[in-house]
C-alpha cells in the first residue's frame, strides 16, 4: 500500500536560497537538504551516506555537492554518485507555490515504544516525574521519552546550562521532598559535569536518579569521541549503578534503581548506550508501578534499647533535645514531645530551621555556624536526645553526656563513640512507642524561662554588632537581620558556602523557613541550583530564596538565565564582598599571607537585568529592607546584589 505524502514548506521566498547554494531544511522530522542548483530547487536527505554528515551544511563546487565531513560528492539535484557506484543519496519531491517551497515525505508511522519509553514511564510511574539536564547527541532516544510524558502532563523537564547545576538542583529537590528527581547528562562531558552534585546528595542523603547517555557500545574501547566508562567512573557516588543493554529487564531496571535511590536515601546512576535507547521494547514488557515492590519504612527499636532509653528519660531533670537534616519529616512528633518534656530544641546546621527561632523551646543551632544559647543548653543538661544528626566536627556534639540517639541507619548510630541508648528506628515510630512508656514517668524541670532569658542576652549582643560600620560594604550581619523582617515565614531558602553561610547561621532567625545547604560535601555554588530544585518541587506552593556570596554565585551565574526562560520565581540575595573571605580567613587563621583570594566582579545586578530578571543594588543600610521588599515583591526571577565588608561577619 502506497503511502500518503505530506507536503511542507520549507522555505518562504525563492531569492533566500540563491543559485549555487545549499541549506538545511526540515520537513516534519525530516531533515532535508535542499538546493539550488541550474535554476531548479531540489530535496535531498540531509545525511551522507558514509558518516551521517550534514550534507546541507556542505556547498556546491564545480557541479557537485560537497559533503561538509568527508568531501564526497554527488548531483545536486539526483543523489547519484560519480562513477555509477550504489551510494547516492535519497531523493525527495519538490513543487513550487508562488514564491515558496514544498517539499513531499511520507507520512510518518505511528511511534513505536522503545526501550527508553518503557524506563521513563516506569520512572515516572514510580513517581520521578522532574528532571534537570541538557539535552545532547547521545541521549536523544532518552530526551524523546521524557518529551512525550511531558506533552502528557506526567513530568516535567528544565534545560539548563550547565550539569553541574542539574545535579545541585535534583539534590535539592530531594532534601526537601525525601523522594529523588532526575539530572540528566550526555556522555562524557555531559556526565562528569554531574560528578559534583551526585557526591552532594550522597554524602547528605538525598534521593536521587542520574541518567547519562553514552556512545555506541560497539565503540566502547576504541577511544570514540566522548567515550568514559560511566559505570567505571561513578562506582564510588552511585549506590546502584548500571548500563542498560538490549537484553536487560528494562523496566524492573529502572525500577530497582529508584527503589535502591528510596530506601538507601542515596544515588543511583542508569546509563543509556545511544543505539540501545532507540530499540523497540520487547514485546511482552510494560512499565512497572510501585505497587507492592516497596516496603514501608516505619521501623521499631529493638525492645532492650527502648527500655534504656526509657530508663535514662525518668532519671533526666534537664534533657536537651538536638536534631538534624534527618528528622525534618518528623518535627511535629519531635516538638510535641519536646513540650512534654519542657526542654530546649537545638538543631545542627543542616538542620536549622527545623523549629522556629521564636518557638518557646527553640535554641537555634549548635557549632561552628550556631548561637550561644544552643551550646549553653546542650553543656548545661543532664541527658542529650538526638534526632536523626551525625555528630559531625562542624557541630560539636559533646561525647561527655548520657546520649540517646535515634535513627533509621544502624551505619549511623554510635558511628564515632560509644552512646548509651542507640535506638535503630524510625523516628516517629520510635517516639510513639517511647511516650507510650514514660506516660506520667517523666519529671523534667520547665526550661522556659531560662531559653527565654537566653535569648534576651544573645540578642542584646546581636544588637550591639549590628551598630558595626565599614566605608567598604555593609555587614552581613545587617543583612541577614532585615532579612528576619522581610523573607516569608514559609520560603524555602538555599543557602551556598562561605562566610556568608556562617553568619546566615548565627544571625538568621527562622521561623517556618525550610533551608537546603550543600551540608557534608560544602560545595560552593550551591545555592542557585539548589533555589531551582525547590522551585521545580514547591514553586507553586511556597516562597523560595537563594542566598550567596559573590563567589559561589559566580560558579553558576548563567543559571539566571534558566531562571528567566522559565520564568523561576526565586529572589536571589548576593552579598558581594569582592574576595573569597572565608578562604582568606583561614589563611589568616593558619599563620599565612593571604594569596589569590580577590574577585574582580561585575555588577551583578546588571548582570541579572540582562538576563531578563529584576536587578538592584545595595550600597547603604538603610537601603536594605525597601530593596527586599522589592525583590519580595516582584512577580518573577530577581536578584539583590549588596555589596559588604569580608571582615564584619
Amino acid at each position: 500500500m502506497k503511502k500518503t505524502v505530506k507536503w511542507y514548506k520549507v522555505l518562504n521566498k525563492k531569492e533566500s536560497l540563491p543559485e549555487g547554494r545549499v541549506q538545511t531544511v526540515t520537513a516534519g522530522h525530516q531533515g532535508i537538504c535542499l538546493t539550488h542548483f541550474e535554476g531548479k530547487f531540489s530535496a535531498l536527505d540531509n545525511k551522507c551516506p558514509h558518516q551521517g554528515g550534514p550534507l546541507g551544511e556542505g556547498s556546491i563546487e564545480n557541479g557537485m555537492l560537497r559533503c561538509p565531513w568527508h568531501g564526497w560528492g554527488f548531483n545536486p539535484c539526483t543523489g547519484l554518485p560519480p562513477g555509477g557506484y550504489d551510494d547516492g543519496i535519497k531523493t525527495f519531491e519538490v513543487k513550487e507555490e508562488g514564491d515558496a517551497i514544498y517539499v513531499g515525505v511520507e507520512e510518518e508511522e505511528a511511534h513505536q515504544d522503545t526501550i527508553s519509553d518503557v524506563m521513563i514511564e516506569t520512572m515516572v510511574n514510580w513517581g520521578v516525574n522532574t528532571a534537570f539536564g541538557m539535552v545532547g547527541h547521545s541521549n536523544l532516544g532518552v530526551a524523546n521519552a521524557m518529551m512525550r510524558l511531558e506533552e502528557q502532563g506526567k513530568f516535567q523537564f528544565f534545560g539548563i546550562r550547565h550539569e553541574g547545576a542539574a545535579a545541585f538542583a535534583a539534590s535539592a529537590y530531594g532534601k526537601l521532598m525525601g523522594k529523588p528527581a532526575a539530572c540528566f547528562g550526555i556522555a562524557g562531558p555531559g556526565s562528569t559535569n554531574m560528578f559534583t552534585g551526585m557526591w552532594d546528595a550522597k554524602v547528605d542523603r538525598s534521593p536521587m536518579l542520574a541518567i547519562s547517555g553514552q556512545v555506541n557500545t560497539q565503540v566502547m574501547g576504541t577511544g570514540s569521541f566522548q567515550e568514559v566508562d560511566l559505570v567505571g567512573a561513578f562506582q564510588t557516588v552511585a549506590n546502584f549503578n548500571h548500563a542498560v543493554q538490549e537484553s536487560s529487564k528494562h523496566s524492573e531496571l529502572m525500577s530497582l534503581a529508584i527503589k535502591s535511590a528510596l530506601l538507601n536515601r542515596d544515588v543511583s546512576h542508569i546509563t543509556f548506550p545511544d543505539e540501545v535507547a532507540f530499540l523497540p521494547k520487547p514485546k511482552d514488557e510494560e512499565a512497572q508501578t510501585p505497587e507492592g515492590r516497596i516496603t514501608p519504612m516505619n521501623i521499631s527499636p529493638p525492645r532492650q534499647m527502648v527500655a534504656k532509653a526509657v530508663e535514662m528519660l525518668k532519671d533526666a531533670k534537664q534533657p536537651a533535645i538536638i536534631v538534624g537534616h534527618g528528622a525534618r519529616f518528623h518535627m511535629e512528633a519531635i516538638t510535641a514531645f519536646a513540650e512534654k518534656l519542657q526542654c530546649p530544641v537545638i538543631t545542627t546546621f543542616k538542620g536549622k530551621g527545623l523549629i522556629a527561632d521564636h518557638h518557646a523551646l527553640g535554641c537555634g543551632v549548635l557549632g561552628r555556624s550556631g548561637t550561644p544559647i544552643a551550646s549553653w543548653f546542650m553543656n548545661e543538661s543532664d541527658l542529650l536526645i538526638v534526632f536523626g544528626a551525625s555528630f559531625s566536627n562542624h557541630t560539636g556534639i559533646t561525647p561527655k553526656k548520657p546520649i540517646i540517639q535515634v535513627d533509621y541507619d544502624p551505619t549511623a548510630l554510635s558511628k564515632f563513640h560509644k552512646i548509651d541508648a542507640a535506638l535503630w528506628g524510625e523516628i516517629s515510630e520510635t517516639l510513639a512507642i517511647i511516650e507510650e512508656q514514660t506516660k506520667g514517668k517523666l519529671n523534667t524541670i520547665d526550661r522556659r524561662d531560662e531559653i527565654a532569658n537566653r535569648w534576651a542576652i544573645w540578642r542584646e549582643e546581636k544588637e550591639s554588632r549590628l551598630q558595626d560600620e565599614s566605608k567598604i560594604g555593609l555587614s552581613s550581619i545587617a543583612v541577614f537581620n532585615a532579612m528576619n523582617e522581610v523573607v516569608p515565614e514559609n520560603a524555602v531558602i538555599a543557602v551556598d558556602v562561605g562566610n556568608n553561610t556562617y553568619s546566615f547561621g548565627r544571625y538568621f532567625e527562622p521561623k517556618n523557613q525550610s533551608i537546603l545547604m550543600s551540608g557534608y560535601l560544602g560545595s560552593i555554588g550551591f545555592s542557585l541550583p539548589a533555589a531551582m530544585g525547590a522551585w521545580a518541587a514547591k514553586g507553586k506552593e511556597r516562597p523560595i530564596w537563594s542566598v550567596s556570596g559573590d563567589g559561589g554565585f559566580g560558579q553558576y551565574l548563567g543559571e539566571m538565565m534558566t531562571l528567566v526562560k522559565y520564568n523561576m520565581n526565586i529572589k536571589h540575595v548576593l552579598l558581594n564582598n569582592s574576595e573569597l573571605g572565608k578562604i582568606s580567613k583561614e589563611q589568616k587563621a593558619a599563620e599565612l599571607d593571604v594569596w589569590k583570594t580577590d574577585l574582580h566582579n561585575v555588577n551583578f545586578s546588571k548582570y541579572a537585568e540582562n538576563c531578563g530578571a529584576l536587578g538592584i543594588r545595595v550600597t547603604k543600610k538603610e537601603e536594605l529592607i525597601p530593596a527586599l521588599e522589592k525583590l519580595k515583591a516582584h512577580n518573577g526571577p530577581a536578584l539583590l546584589e549588596i555589596i559588604t565588608d569580608a571582615k564584619l561577619i
